[in-house]
């Protein structure tokens, strides 16, 4: 795993068409899946019953594509890190797709681009194309664009 460190928010308007990634390969087991269930009350048979996921139309339960979505989040600090910053905030999501269906067993990571940084008051805001790859598999579980906004941290005087 590569996690790149940018020393100030500034320093992303110098990253555009940088390369992230890839984080370690996470497991995508039941238990994961079941959870995500509980929390979102979707407990649709195809993530949650295994019998009757058997039987349909990949063989096995497969994760929520919200829950394959939220892992951004988990894979984004993994890829970057943004120094000299008051916080970070999510701004939010464009272009959210989901070609492939991660199932039950198969491990996930995250790779990433910088596709675009400007500057907004007191902060840099980002778009970075997040992809969620699956271990063994041609097309990825999901591909977002995500929106960040690191606010500067204020200046100590001395």
């Amino acid at each position: 795993m590569s996690k790149i460190i940018f020393e100030h928010p500034v320093k992303l308007l110098d990253a555009i068409g940088q390369s992230l990634g890839p984080t370690e390969w996470l497991g995508v087991e039941q238990s994961r899946i079941d959870e995500f269930a509980r929390a979102t009350d979707d407990h649709q048979w195809i993530h949650v019953d295994p019998v009757k996921a058997a039987e349909g139309p990949f063989g096995v339960c497969i994760a929520h594509g919200y829950l394959t979505l939220s892992m951004a989040n988990k894979f984004l600090p993994e890829m970057l890190q943004v120094d000299n910053t008051s916080m970070g905030v999510n701004y939010g999501c464009d272009s959210v797709r989901f070609p492939n269906a991660v199932k039950v067993g198969q491990r996930i990571r995250g790779r990433g681009e910088v596709l675009e940084a400007e500057c907004k008051p007191g902060a840099v805001q980002v778009l970075i194309r997040v992809i969620v790859e699956i271990e063994g598999e041609a097309r990825p579980a999901c591909a977002v664009n995500t929106i960040s906004r690191f606010y500067f941290a204020a200046e100590r005087e001395t």
